[in-house]
């Protein structure tokens, strides 16, 4: 048995390293490329919504809205809390604000920022 501890440490660095590997490059792609996170002329539908409906609506949508009591769907939702600093407050994790989303990580960092570049530039219905 001692024979094969080599082997399986060998084994176990390759798995590990391998993970790593993966995590980079699926946050890298996430960011557009090469480690960039593009939060230009962010668009509602195009960059927000998705986000959005990945990580909000299983308890944000005009469906689910009876779960939280409020929906995310759609611009003129989103714009409310978005207006009034709650949607950042959420994403962010800041103080007096319930870290969203309840059912999963927080948001990456390049996710977070686009939202805030969107809401920065007015929350427009893009």
């Amino acid at each position: 048995m001692n024979r094969y501890k080599p082997l399986w440490a060998l084994v176990l660095i390759l798995l590990v390293t391998s993970c790593a590997k993966s995590n980079e490059e699926a946050e890298r792609a996430e960011m557009g490329g090469a480690g960039n996170c593009n939060t230009t002329n962010m668009s509602y539908a195009t960059d927000i919504a998705p986000i959005l409906q990945a990580n909000c609506y299983a308890c944000h949508s005009n469906a689910n809205q009876s779960i939280s009591g409020i929906s995310l769907e759609g611009h003129s939702n989103l714009k409310k809390v978005a207006d009034d600093g709650r949607l950042i407050g959420v994403i962010t994790h800041a103080a007096g604000y319930p870290p969203m989303p309840q059912i999963g990580p927080k948001l990456s960092d390049c996710n977070i920022n686009k939202i805030k570049s969107w809401v920065n530039s007015g929350s427009p219905n893009n």
